[in-house]
């Protein structure tokens, strides 16, 4: 087991106003299936690609692992799926890249073909077999169901099920459900930490939210005493004072 330890992180894109994320910090167990959900603009991807030292930033980022990022650009698309898979795991045995085809059922028919003629579906399932077949990688997977039909995001979902040591971002709850152990969420309050899948989380989320707003309902039924009662006192303040005038 190791750690992605993640200290004081500040970072904000050139020219932008807002930090998008100021002094977070984190530990991630290489180990984890993990899930990150937030709404647009919480940083999601800029999380990845900060791993991926595409950005220059304040604070720490230290893993004892290297990462790999999906989607994959594959250089030249013109040559067969299998070659283009070789490219993105050239050291990894050949048997080990078919193994992961396998698991993913592609067929020889479809990596013996130019990679250019895959549909994107397809070119998913041979990017995320090619990367995962690498060893000793924390795979940081983005978005992969955007060109997935059911079937295949059942599939999809499955395999990363059998895997461990990646970051999910992902909108499709379903999807998540089927191969996440922890969620991490970039709330506009801070990050939070879940063991369990999505919906361990929302229900976790929901019930938090449930207790907030009581709160706030016995907070503001609170002030409207309060304001009552600072109300009455002005009245009778003022009363004693129109008799105190009154009697002299």
């Amino acid at each position: 087991m190791s750690m992605i330890q993640i200290s004081n992180l500040t970072f904000a894109y050139e020219g932008g106003y807002d930090n998008i994320f100021e002094n977070l910090s984190l530990q991630i167990d290489t180990s984890w299936k993990l899930g990150l959900v937030g709404r647009n603009g919480r940083g999601k991807t800029t999380l990845l690609k900060l791993l991926m030292g595409q950005y220059s930033y304040q604070g720490q980022i230290s893993a004892d692992t290297q990462f790999d990022y999906f989607p994959f650009t594959i250089e030249d698309p013109r040559q067969s799926a299998l070659e283009a898979a070789l490219g993105v795991c050239p050291d990894c045995p050949d048997w080990i890249l078919l193994r992961e085809f396998s698991k993913l059922k592609i067929e020889e028919e479809t990596y013996r073909r130019p990679y250019i003629t895959l549909s994107l579906g397809e070119r998913t399932k041979i990017l995320l077999a090619a990367l995962f077949a690498k060893e000793n990688r924390f795979l940081l997977i983005d978005e992969p169901t955007n060109h997935l039909d059911q079937p295949a995001r059942r599939l999809v979902g499955d395999y990363l099920a059998g895997k461990q040591g990646f970051i999910l971002v992902s909108h499709d709850r379903a999807f998540l459900d089927r191969c996440v152990d922890h969620v991490l969420a970039l709330n506009r309050t801070g990050p939070e930490l879940v063991k369990g899948n999505f919906s361990v989380w929302y229900q976790e989320k929901q019930d938090r939210d449930r207790r907030e707003q009581a709160q706030n309902q016995q907070l503001k039924g609170e002030i409207r005493r309060l304001e009552q009662a600072a109300r009455r006192t002005s009245a009778w303040s003022d009363q004693v004072e129109k008799t105190k005038y009154a009697s002299k």
